[in-house]
């Protein structure tokens, strides 16, 4: 078995269009939320969201690309440019035919969809978008990037509701480690701000009325968010023979189904995974320092997640600092996990472990080192991320400091 670096990487979102901006929020635990300006608000309960604020395609594509590529794949190609610049890879014909590309996403092209059925339901019109389907479909995002960089070798999207994003990281990172891809271009992407899937969300009622607060006592639920991260990784050995930067490693993938509800979350589900990812890179539970939190900032959440780490951790627990970075880029669904992936490299990279912000009143029910409100500069060389979706299904990557 390979060692797998990550020498690339890349992101957009509400924090920043780059990973230094990006890098540069976490940091000073500064949230990205706002009124929502990409979807009409004035039917909604809550009014604000995790945006890509002021996004326009223009600085990224030329129109008549952009009229082939629904705003969350146009995140996905824009995230996996700044991954592959980054990484300094040089591209071979032997290259693309041995790299895959593996992404995640929830929802796919809704901005695309929702103006389909406006124009069908709302507006009587007979016909939508002649690009309806390959705009709308959730592999999209691996496909432009396949044809961004001329990539044959594997490319597929997986869909796990939240948990997309790091599935598919995992299973890149199972194929350089076995040999089955000598690269990967990995991560997830999303764009839910859409009417439709807003009131959807308000269905729910999940999502809070101001900001999130994720394991404070006083949190009203989760901010949905978009944007999207991607990650090149390679064999370590191979990284090093070239001279790339080593960001950090990946070092193990663990997967559970709670087999129990469709909403609400397991503890039980969320030990196995973190179980099993201790299990796959070959640790124990004292190496681990860190974990970003699934720590969505909903009343079930976050205290289910807080007795799963207590289960598999035992008294470390205690000794573990834990933070939800989702309190500053927002739910972004199926790019979450990506995101938080690219924030855990960066805090072992740089020895700087990002805060949960908003944060005001501890919770019994919550009784972890949440790193509140500020950064705190400590170097770990071991972290957790996880990720818990509806559904039940459950993904935890393991990260070593490079």
């Amino acid at each position: 078995m390979r060692r797998v670096a990550i020498t690339g990487l890349g992101a957009i979102c509400a924090l920043g269009r780059n990973v230094e901006e990006f890098a540069r929020a976490l940091a000073e635990g500064r949230p990205g939320f706002g009124p929502i300006e990409s979807a009409d608000r004035s039917q909604l309960r809550f009014q604000h969201g995790a945006e890509v604020k002021g996004y326009s395609h223009t600085p990224y594509f030329e129109d008549r690309v952009a009229d082939f590529i629904d705003r969350f794949a146009q995140f996905a190609v824009i995230a996996a440019r700044e991954a592959v610049a980054d990484s300094g890879v040089e591209w071979t014909l032997e290259l693309r035919e041995s790299a895959a590309i593996i992404t995640g996403s929830c929802v796919g092209g809704q901005s695309t969809e929702d103006i389909g059925f406006q124009d069908i339901y709302k507006l009587g019109r007979n016909r939508v978008h002649p690009l309806t389907i390959p705009k709308t479909m959730a592999n999209a995002g691996a496909s432009h990037i396949s044809m961004e960089f001329g990539i044959v070798g594997p490319s597929f999207t997986l869909s796990t509701a939240c948990s997309s994003a790091a599935h598919a990281i995992g299973q890149a990172f199972w194929m350089v480690r076995s040999g089955a891809a000598d690269l990967a271009i990995t991560g997830g992407s999303e764009a839910p701000f859409s009417v439709g899937i807003l009131k959807a969300w308000e269905a729910m009622r999940v999502v809070s009325p101001d900001t999130c607060r994720p394991f404070s006592k006083d949190r009203h639920g989760m901010i949905l968010g978009e944007g999207a991260a991607m990650l090149v990784i390679e064999p370590l050995d191979a990284a090093r023979a070239r001279g790339a930067r080593i960001h950090a490693e990946i070092v193990g993938l663990g997967m559970s189904a709670d087999a129990g509800h469709i909403t609400q979350p397991s503890a039980a589900g969320a030990t196995r995974a973190m179980r099993a990812a201790l299990r796959d890179a070959g640790l124990a539970p004292e190496a681990i320092g860190y974990i970003n939190a699934h720590g969505t900032g909903t009343s079930a959440n976050d205290p289910t997640e807080t007795a799963a780490i207590r289960a598999a951790f035992g008294a470390h627990a205690d000794r573990l600092a834990v933070s939800s970075t989702k309190s500053m880029h927002g739910h972004a669904l199926g790019a979450s996990a990506a995101l938080e992936c690219v924030a855990t490299a960066l805090a072992l990279r740089d020895g700087l472990l990002p805060p949960t912000a908003n944060y005001r009143e501890p919770d019994p029910e919550c009784d972890l080192d949440v790193v509140p409100n500020e950064a705190r500069a400590v170097e770990v060389e071991y972290a957790l991320s996880n990720s818990f979706a509806f559904g039940g299904l459950n993904a935890v990557l393991a990260l070593r400091r490079g």
